[in-house]
């Protein structure tokens, strides 16, 4: 009895914590538009956009997409030096092997979408900030058949931009008053 008693006290308590807690909201590409960066309308910018300025792919994201495997090969040694270079350390180990294999997958990455002039070359939007390339391509590029792909191949080659997309677009959001 007493167990049963215990079992639905926390079972109150547990929907009550539960039901404060909220889901922030994302805004829509078509609410955030307003708040959308405009882009460098050059190569000159820190980040490359995945698109041009026609609204097709840059070339080097197609390089990019078939160098998926970049981080993962990246990751996996970066995780195995990590765990040699400290396994006494777990914490300090796992977080060597992150920035390891971030840095070897970046690398990877780079070099199959044709390095980083050739990024460059191929280009002719940029932004000075992952925060403002994130919001751009949310809004005016989110609804395309291969957005996913080129998210995807834009944050191997930025890995900043993949630790920061969401909170990019909740700030955006915040921004835009939703």
């Amino acid at each position: 009895m007493k167990n049963s008693i215990k079992f639905t006290l926390l079972s109150a308590m547990l929907l009550v914590v539960t039901g404060c807690v909220s889901v922030p909201n994302l805004g829509t590409p078509a609410q955030l538009s307003m708040v959308a960066p405009t882009p460098i309308e050059d190569n000159t910018g820190a980040f490359m956009s995945p698109y041009t300025s026609d609204g097709v792919l840059a070339e080097w994201v197609d390089n990019a997409v078939n160098a998926k495997m970049g981080s993962a090969i990246g990751g996996a040694v970066g995780a195995y030096a990590g765990q040699k270079l400290a396994e006494n350390i777990p914490f300090v180990g796992g977080w060597i092997g992150q920035s390891v294999g971030e840095t070897l997958g970046r690398k990877v990455a780079l070099e199959a979408a044709g390095g980083e002039e050739f990024i460059r070359e191929s280009s002719d939007l940029s932004f000075n900030s992952v925060q403002d390339l994130a919001v751009y391509i949310y809004v005016n590029y989110s609804h395309t058949e291969h957005y996913q792909d080129a998210l995807e191949a834009t944050w191997e080659i930025y890995p900043e931009l993949k630790h920061g997309y969401m909170q990019a677009l909740y700030s955006a959001t915040a921004q835009a008053g939703y």
